[in-house]
């Protein structure tokens, strides 16, 4: 190699905007390029003669470790995903290429930052099965887990609740105060609700003013109390910021396992049919 190239390789490698590190047998660092600053948020000065482990996540340790072991033994990795801490306390998501270098003694690793697209990655799939607006579980990812507590259900001659939840006049609301505060008075009452799930429990908006609840293992007599919980968080008042506007109530219908049906639209459609009882009811009354 011509004595001006192999002096023109470290002002080159640096140029990459991915970042190039030299790693020796035992983890330590031997040479980073200068893009790690902006990977990772350490200059290349504070990382050479450091353990490259160090910064690793530590749920990805373990498979990292695997494929130091398999570049170890002279197999190139070529696409490996991992994660490390930044400098900041941040997180990193990184594609490496990486083999091991008998001249050098050492791992040639290249680290791609893929956090980009990794988070667009994790916010699309939360957005296929969440709710844009409220960040609840959506009507699909709720059908997929009454359906799952269903057959769980089956298996262990066990029951379950499922409730329908009907905003009472939220029409009006959106007619006086605009969409714009009917939206943030569903995201108000999404936060209430999840005070009344347990860990095991599904919340989920349907759409519009309507929300499902899903209680697994729960007795006909702590219904009730759920129930008179989330109607106590209900008639909570709204902050001061919402000005006069008030909180509006809902009526709900609950179907139980087995006693009002045996499977999804059974269930779905008896807590409906009951919801719109009270409502009715309700609006018979008024």
């Amino acid at each position: 190699m011509p004595i001006e190239l192999e002096r023109l390789y470290p002002k080159l490698i640096n140029l990459m905007l991915d970042t190039v590190f030299l790693v020796d047998r035992d983890d330590r660092i031997v040479f980073v390029s200068n893009a790690c600053e902006q990977l990772l948020g350490y200059t290349a000065e504070e990382l050479i003669g450091t353990w490259i482990t160090s910064y690793m996540h530590p749920e990805d340790l373990e498979a990292t470790r695997a494929s130091i072991v398999r570049v170890m033994n002279d197999q190139p990795h070529v696409d490996f995903y991992n994660r490390y801490i930044r400098k900041d306390g941040g997180i990193a998501y990184i594609l490496w290429s990486a083999r091991w270098s008998e001249e050098l003694n050492a791992r040639i690793g290249v680290a791609r930052d893929v956090t980009a697209l990794r988070q667009a990655e994790e916010k699309l799939r939360f957005l296929a099965h969440h709710d844009p607006l409220t960040q609840l579980t959506n009507r699909s990812l709720f059908n997929d887990r009454l359906d799952s507590a269903l057959r769980s259900a089956r298996r262990h001659h066990s029951t379950l609740a499922l409730l329908f939840l009907d905003l009472n006049d939220f029409k009006q609301i959106n007619d006086t105060y605009g969409h714009s505060a009917g939206d943030r008075i569903l995201c108000v009452i999404a936060r209430r609700l999840e005070r009344c799930m347990r860990d095991t429990d599904t919340l989920a908006r349907m759409g519009g003013d309507e929300f499902t609840v899903l209680f697994t293992e729960i007795h006909a007599g702590a219904i009730a109390g759920k129930i008179d919980q989330i109607q106590a968080v209900m008639a909570e008042p709204l902050g001061p910021e919402f000005g006069d506007m008030r909180m509006p109530s809902c009526s709900i219908g609950v179907a139980c396992y087995p006693e009002d049906g045996e499977d999804a639209d059974s269930l779905l459609n008896h807590a409906d049919r009951e919801m719109y009882r009270i409502k009715k009811d309700r609006a018979g009354i008024a």
